[in-house]
């Protein structure tokens, strides 16, 4: 990186913080400060989707599409499903409510012991996904500085506690809509230098046949299999349970929209992102895809992970790799010469001549491939505690090897914007739910609104400081975006059921909801755990564990309602 790039990244990332601390300045309420006043539709719009865009959507999506291509985007299928229904049910009985936590709605529908319950399994998992939203801008700059892994985590922690400290959620709010011009900027312009820097003859039409004949361009697969993560059936289905409880339970969401001025802002916010954010991720695998092809005609190292690299080649396998090397290097001399053949084919619509090239280049990927795998197998040898799955790594490797002067730093902004602004969102989340679920409702002693704006803070560095403990403790699953879709459909599953009876089954009361939960949640964990680190069983993808987990709730709640018949009153959250 030269000294433009240093001063980019950096003012960028000095005047969010800077801006969110100016722009809440003075005294706050504690309705002000947990609930952030009233946002405009286009606000809340933009501060859900910088919530959900955190910097493992710009890490880890373009090199999942560089790996498996687009067919990833099916996993967004459900999101629309899931914003009518949360717009339809969920935002005005919040709004009506008005409560300043989704998890209060569940204490009058309920009781105390299941609203502390949804409250308790939120801040588990949220508290877990806000160290990985940390740890992965961390694993970039790690690549660049070659600094330990813990300092940057601690340097990107205090950042983002800094402004969320400061001002709560207006501060996440305010900072948001300029951390995503920031991300949206940078995209378009790594994606316009992608297709700039293909050869004179590669054409964009060119590009996309060129990644579709190495099945890079597959966006739907309607064949249905329970081992298949991403197919039309798991989005429609597990995707939108995954999705409306993310949107409509998960505090880091709904306390995005509940900041709105009104339920029609609140809802044509949600709306907005529930149309913009499919294009915008099938943009963002678009990129990862047009890295694909770039790298067909460029050199790549056997292994994107350069810690990975280092390790083995001081190790005692150093000589299988170099020899691998060799190999790699030669396999991609002759692919580039044969993709230019190819471009040159597809020019002149030579279709035998494009049969044949397609055939060969097809063979050459997978000559690749095997020796990437051998190299992965020698690393893992090497250093056992070395992540050999390099997908996370594609991208950057991009940025700083390809892109010029200035946009790295750019590019690099946009990473660290966009986990500052997840991880703002989380942290003040997990302070709200802390402070209005926990610390609150449990003292028996009232306090003035300055004692809870004032231990809201508190909270914020406390989960901010647990945030950074937890990043020095992950590791890569497949690639960071499946950890954090693994962690959330642990227990999003479980808490959407919580809510889906709280709605639509009136009859059914606290405790046997409360039961039904907690033997949801041991049985979806048991299946997680089971499935996904035991080999040899197989049992159910983690996309599938969210239906698993809310109709494992209603079902059990409905059964226990059926033989203890609890008091019948019923709360009518319509007309409160």
């Amino acid at each position: 990186m030269e000294i433009v790039d240093w001063f980019i990244l950096v003012s960028t990332l000095a005047f969010i913080v800077l801006y969110g601390v100016y722009k809440t300045r003075g005294k706050q309420t504690s309705e002000e400060y947990i609930k952030g006043g009233d946002a405009r539709w286009w606000t809340v719009g933009l501060s859900v989707m910088a919530t959900q865009a955190s910097a493992i959507t710009f890490l880890s999506t373009p090199g999942q599409a560089y790996t498996d291509g687009l067919e990833f985007v099916q996993f967004y299928f459900g999101l629309p499903i899931a914003i009518i229904i949360i717009c339809v049910t969920f935002i005005p009985i919040y709004h009506r409510l008005k409560v300043y936590t989704a998890y209060e709605f569940l204490e009058k529908r309920f009781d105390l012991k299941t609203r502390s319950l949804a409250s308790i399994l939120f801040l588990i998992q949220r508290g877990l996904a806000a160290g990985i939203t940390i740890y992965a801008p961390a694993i970039i700059l790690s690549a660049v500085l070659d600094w330990e892994l813990k300092y940057l985590n601690i340097i990107i922690g205090i950042l983002v506690i800094i402004y969320t400290v400061s001002g709560g959620t207006k501060a996440v709010n305010v900072t948001q809509k300029q951390q995503m011009i920031v991300i949206m900027a940078g995209m378009v312009t790594a994606f316009v230098l992608i297709v700039t820097q293909l050869p004179d003859n590669v054409s964009f039409d060119n590009a996309l046949t060129m990644a579709g004949s190495a099945e890079k361009m597959q966006i739907l697969d309607f064949e249905f299999s329970l081992d298949d993560r991403y197919n039309v059936w798991s989005a429609l289905f597990g995707a939108t349970f995954l999705m409306l409880s993310y949107f409509g339970t998960d505090q880091s969401q709904v306390q995005r929209y509940l900041s709105g001025k009104s339920v029609k802002q609140m809802r044509i916010g949600m709306l907005f992102n529930g149309l913009l954010k499919v294009p915008m991720q099938f943009f963002i695998l678009l990129v990862g895809v047009m890295v694909f092809v770039f790298y067909q005609f460029n050199s790549t190292p056997l292994n994107f992970n350069p810690a990975a690299e280092k390790a083995v080649k001081e190790s005692e396998f150093a000589g299988q790799y170099s020899r691998l090397e060799s190999s790699h290097e030669e396999i991609l001399r002759e692919k580039q010469d044969l993709q230019k053949k190819y471009a040159t084919a597809l020019n002149s619509s030579a279709s035998e001549d494009i049969i044949n090239y397609e055939l060969a280049l097809d063979y050459l990927r997978n000559q690749e491939e095997a020796n990437r795998t051998t190299a992965r197998t020698l690393i893992e040898k090497a250093d056992g505690g070395i992540e050999t799955n390099d997908k996370d790594f594609v991208f950057i490797h991009f940025i700083l090897n390809h892109l010029p002067n200035g946009l790295i730093g750019l590019l690099l902004a946009v990473i660290l914007s966009a986990a500052m602004s997840s991880t703002a969102s989380e942290l003040n989340a997990l302070s709200s739910t802390t402070t209005i679920d926990i610390y609150k409702r449990y003292r028996k002693e009232e306090k003035d609104d300055d004692h809870y704006v004032n231990m809201s803070k508190w909270f914020t560095l406390l989960w901010g400081v647990l945030a950074i403990f937890f990043a020095s403790f992950i590791s890569l699953f497949d690639n960071l975006i499946q950890l954090v879709n693994f962690i959330g459909s642990i227990f999003y599953g479980t808490i959407l059921g919580i809510f889906l009876v709280a709605f639509y089954f009136k009859k059914i009361k606290g405790s046997a909801v409360f039961i039904a939960a907690c033997i949801s949640q041991v049985i979806v964990a048991t299946c997680a755990i089971l499935h996904e680190f035991v080999e040899g069983i197989e049992i159910l993808p983690f996309l599938w564990l969210n239906p698993l987990g809310a109709f494992l709730t209603i079902g059990i709640a409905f059964l226990i309602s059926s033989f203890h018949q609890e008091d019948t009153t019923t709360f009518d959250f319509q007309k409160s």
